[in-house]
């Protein structure tokens, strides 16, 4: 339970957005099926189109179901997500009710503890950034947890095609790094981001589903990451049972006494 503990946290406040969850895999080439009953856009105008869907919100409180499975085992935990736009988030992970790990995440910190091992962390994005082997920012993790592209699109360069009655937008401007975005036909929510490392043949897959309107808002009711190594598959699949948007929320965080400090190197 405690390696699992470990990797929930770490794939909820971090992985979503960084090569640690970028795992071993055989890349598989996407056949790219032309679709006639669809208008072809260039990218331009799909970028357009999906930044004129609002994502705007003050404080987000999030109560999440999480489903780990690999090929040794299954788990099922609880989350308790709250943001503050742009400012900090903090997750707290319960199994059978009880905080077993905590994150905080601010634009300059990320700390976290967990209580099995009766350890935690304390460091900033630059640490994580040199450890991991990947540029980490505030923005992409919080990007992530509410179904939003973890780059500016506005700033790629991207080439458009139609994929399984979806537009897909491909950063050429990286060849170590191809990163795919993937939007709805009707209304431009993002369905899918994708990250493939080729040379060392790692790729990770999140997808977002079954979106709803708060406050003019949509967010995704489900997040699922998908990622495949030789040793088998992995998936985590997070639930939103429900979402509360611009409430005045509190972000309480304290490492308890006793707790032995993880250093990264």
């Amino acid at each position: 339970m405690n390696q699992f503990l470990i990797r929930v946290l770490f794939v909820l406040m971090i992985c979503f957005t960084s090569s640690l969850t970028l795992v071993s895999c055989k890349s598989k080439a996407v056949a790219v099926k032309e679709n006639t009953n669809l208008n072809h856009l260039t990218a331009d105008r799909i970028v357009k189109n999906y930044y004129n869907n609002k994502s705007d919100f003050s404080t987000l409180y999030i109560k999440s179901n999480v489903k780990y499975s690999d090929e040794k085992q299954t788990q099922n935990v609880t989350a308790e997500i709250k943001i503050k736009n742009n400012e900090q988030i903090l997750i707290s992970i319960r199994f059978l009710g009880i905080t077993m790990a905590k994150a905080l995440i601010t634009p300059t910190a990320v700390s976290y503890y967990e209580k099995i091992s009766g350890s935690y962390f304390e460091g900033d994005f630059s640490t994580l950034s040199e450890w991991l082997g990947t540029d980490l920012d505030y923005k992409k993790i919080q990007n992530m947890l509410i179904g939003q592209a973890m780059d500016d699109l506005t700033k790629g360069e991207y080439q458009d095609s139609l994929v399984d009655q979806t537009y897909r937008l491909e950063d050429i401007s990286n060849k170590e790094t191809k990163k795919y975005f993937f939007f709805d036909t009707q209304k431009f929510l993002l369905n899918k981001q994708e990250i493939t490392q080729t040379a060392k043949n790692r790729m990770i897959q999140v997808s977002y589903s079954d979106s709803k309107l708060y406050n003019e808002s949509m967010f995704p009711s489900n997040v699922v990451i998908n990622a495949i190594q030789d040793k088998g598959k992995t998936e985590i699949n997070l639930g939103y049972n429900a979402i509360t948007i611009n409430e005045e929320l509190s972000f309480p965080y304290s490492v308890p006494n006793g707790y032995k400090r993880i250093l990264i190197k």
